[in-house]
């Protein structure tokens, strides 16, 4: 597995750019998205194959025979049948559903790898998981920072349009659609992104056997920034939410967030500024 952990580093990595987006395409019906999304699932099916014929070639039997490797084999099926589905049918949303969770019971062949392997090359799989689960929740929190500014710069726009006041500089904060349109291409990507990192989370605690609580604060506040900006998506794309009430939200949303980030993270158990 030491010769072959870069595999598993790229499989995790496209998985997670194919997850995000598909997840944009599913929110905003993006072509481009969907396009990028399923060419880059075609390189985690390559890698895949190329890992299992691998398995085939050295070990000299199929790769099924205990439940790390069936987890494995599992989520190559998957993949698999997503391509397949896609290229005939073209049936976007059961696309991502199916990869979101291949991704799901393929992190739990790689936790049953680090578990049996904890003495050395298993240590440093875990390390990255919880790298990755970490890189992952900082560039969502960038995202949404990117979008709690738009809404600022929305509501400043907006507040001096209604009054009617002319302010020379002001127009290069750009036009009320564009800004809000902006934020919501932002918070879809954030969006994705934090989930992946919460589920790396939590696949990091199960492996290295961490003292972890479901009702430890540090773990709710994530849950729940995400569940928050969730409903951010469904308030734009199914309520049809818009405007200044939106951009209000979004504010509140990210304070909510600095208060789990800054507050919430000193009455964890495992969390540490």
């Amino acid at each position: 597995m030491v010769d072959l952990r870069w595999l598993y580093e790229g499989i995790v990595s496209l998985y997670v750019l194919s997850l995000i987006g598909y997840f944009i395409d599913f929110v905003q019906q993006n072509r481009r998205a969907n396009t990028l999304a399923f060419w880059l699932l075609c390189m985690v099916w390559l890698l895949q194959t190329f890992f299992l014929f691998h398995r085939v070639l050295t070990e000299g039997r199929f790769p099924i025979a205990t439940l790390t490797d069936s987890f494995f084999f599992y989520a190559w099926i998957l993949v698999t049948f997503s391509i397949l589905m896609n290229w005939l049918f073209k049936i976007s949303f059961i696309v991502f559903f199916i990869n979101l969770f291949s991704f799901l019971i393929f992190l739990m062949h790689i936790s049953h790898i680090a578990q049996t392997n904890m003495v050395t090359s298993g240590i440093q799989l875990v390390n990255e998981i919880l790298i990755a689960h970490i890189s992952l929740a900082i560039i969502s929190y960038g995202f949404f920072t990117i979008a709690f500014l738009l809404s600022i710069m929305y509501m400043v726009q907006y507040y001096f349009l209604k009054e009617k006041k002319a302010i020379k500089w002001i127009w290069r904060l750009g036009d009320l659609e564009r800004l809000e349109l902006m934020t919501f291409r932002t918070i879809t990507i954030g969006v994705p992104t934090l989930l992946i990192g919460i589920i790396l989370g939590f696949v990091w605690a199960y492996t290295e056997n961490a003292t972890f609580y479901w009702y430890d604060l540090k773990t709710i506040g994530s849950l729940v920034v995400l569940s928050v900006y969730i409903s951010y998506l469904c308030l734009r794309t199914v309520k049809r939410y818009s405007g200044k009430a939106l951009a209000t939200y979004n504010t509140w949303a990210f304070l909510f967030l600095l208060l789990n980030f800054f507050i919430f993270s000193h009455y964890s158990s495992f969390h540490l500024l």
